[in-house]
């Protein structure tokens, strides 16, 4: 729906620099380039649009459903990793950008969907996510969420990123993660407590063409990701009225499960050795939330997670 809507608003700037509205075209880019640095100061959300009706339908489509494990104080800030990052993030969408789920089982928390920087390129549908909660990925955009000194923030980063949507197949439990360290060292500069989030069943919801590593389409996703800054999977699911073919995702549940939160002391200039240190014990807290819920959404016993 998201998607849709970008290529909506596109498509609205065109017709107004093509027809006889160019002036307002005119108006908006002025507009934007005042207002370019929005995306990486809090965003500006809307509690109207977050509460539309259609984001309930969304949600119940899935259905989409928010897992607690934990309290989480709200004179902390927060910054919630995660998994996995399937094609499209719906989980994250529905859990953390509509709806009061969040708002009741952490409340005193405000969530910040932090999202790849070129979405906010785009003419009006920058204004659209902004006032879903979604900000820029930038380091200046977190450092804003979790430099808020009376706690209450909580930035939520999908931290496998466009190139984990290439391993986005049915029944995958592979995570990039190994060499992503970067939200470690601001958790740490910062002191935003770690939480590690999973979301079981978001690899569900299409079926994405082939593309083992080293394949020609592989090869050919990666040089794209790398130019372009986000990934091309190629995937489809069901359709309106028949379920072989389409781009409408499959109904099928979306659990997202927000794990316990890892304490973390404030150090503006941390050692390799000490983001070394916390993301290995990351790492070892995001597998066990795994283990103990995976039974609970039909991950047989032998299946466990494959970090790369």
């Amino acid at each position: 729906f998201l998607y849709l809507t970008g290529q909506f608003c596109c498509g609205f700037f065109v017709i107004l620099i093509l027809g006889n509205f160019w002036f307002l075209a005119v108006l908006y880019l002025l507009w934007l380039y005042l207002d370019w640095e929005t995306p990486c100061a809090g965003g500006r959300r809307s509690q109207w649009i977050r509460s539309w009706t259609v984001w309930k339908y969304f949600r119940e489509y899935f259905p989409i459903h928010l897992i607690k494990t934990s309290d989480l104080n709200p004179n902390h800030n927060y910054l919630l990793g995660f998994h996995p990052h399937g094609v499209l993030v719906a989980g994250a969408f529905g859990n953390f950008c509509t709806g009061p789920s969040f708002k009741n089982l952490f409340p005193g928390l405000t969530p910040y969907l932090h999202i790849m920087p070129i979405w906010f390129g785009c003419p009006f549908f920058r204004e659209y996510i902004m006032s879903a909660g979604m900000v820029s990925a930038s380091k200046e955009s977190v450092s804003y969420v979790l430099n808020n000194e009376g706690g209450g923030h909580a930035s939520i980063i999908v931290i496998g990123g466009a190139e984990e949507s290439l391993n986005a197949h049915p029944g995958s439990l592979t995570l990039n993660i190994l060499k992503r360290k970067g939200f470690i060292k601001m958790a740490l500069k910062h002191g935003a407590h770690l939480v590690p989030v999973f979301s079981f069943g978001e690899n569900e919801l299409f079926k994405q063409v082939a593309n083992p590593k080293g394949s020609w389409l592989r090869n050919v996703q990666e040089k794209m990701q790398k130019i372009m800054g986000f990934a091309l999977p190629l995937f489809h699911a069901r359709g309106v009225f028949q379920y072989s073919f389409g781009l409408i995702p499959y109904r099928q549940p979306i659990h997202t499960v927000v794990g316990s939160p890892i304490p973390v002391k404030r150090n503006l200039n941390p050692t390799t050795e000490e983001i070394d240190d916390l993301h290995a014990l990351y790492l070892q807290k995001l597998r066990q939330l795994f283990e103990e819920h995976k039974r609970n959404y039909g991950i047989p016993e032998h299946k466990s997670l494959i970090f790369e």
